[in-house]
């Protein structure tokens, strides 16, 4: 079984799916969906697609130098089977699976790493313009509550008498 690829979205195109245009120089195109087709005929670059894999692999946004892709790559040489060769293969097959996992995982936590950091600046400036939104108000807190400042951490302890609802 031969798994083809997308010739405009790299996709993966299983036996019995996608479409197949032939050029009058016999070069051959192969499309998952009618999508790539389409967007093939209108002459489109797929470099300048968002949502292709070149376009993803251009702009840093997938990990694509990497060697273990070096082992997926067609090879049209016919070979004599050898079973001991096909046994290696599987197992080098679930090896390269494993090392492009955690390679993936690896490429994922560099590019989502200054992520968090950036989200929790723009919370604690949204919060630094929005405190009144989130502090009591001054007679609430004279007689309930009370309020510690500290390395710009805001605490409020509040009794939990059932008798003392101040909230209403």
């Amino acid at each position: 079984m031969r798994l083809e690829k997308c010739w405009f979205c790299s996709g993966t195109i299983y036996p019995g799916h996608g479409v197949c245009f032939v050029r009058n120089d016999s070069k051959l195109f192969r499309f998952c969906r009618s999508k790539c087709h389409k967007n093939f005929k209108m002459k489109r670059n797929p470099r300048k697609v968002k949502w292709t894999k070149a376009y993803r692999a251009l702009h840093g946004k997938e990990a694509t130098r990497d060697s273990a892709f070096e082992f997926e790559r067609q090879r049209n040489r016919p070979r004599r089977y050898d079973r001991k060769v096909a046994q290696n293969t599987i197992l080098a097959m679930r090896r390269v699976e494993d090392i492009k996992s955690r390679r993936a995982q690896r490429f994922h936590e560099m590019r989502m790493g200054g992520k968090e950091d950036k989200s929790r600046g723009g919370d604690k400036r949204e919060l630094e313009q929005q405190i009144h939104l989130v502090r009591a108000p001054v007679s609430v807190l004279a007689s309930n509550a009370v309020i510690s400042a500290r390395n710009n951490i805001l605490t409020v302890s509040v009794p939990t008498n059932a008798d003392d609802e101040v909230f209403d």
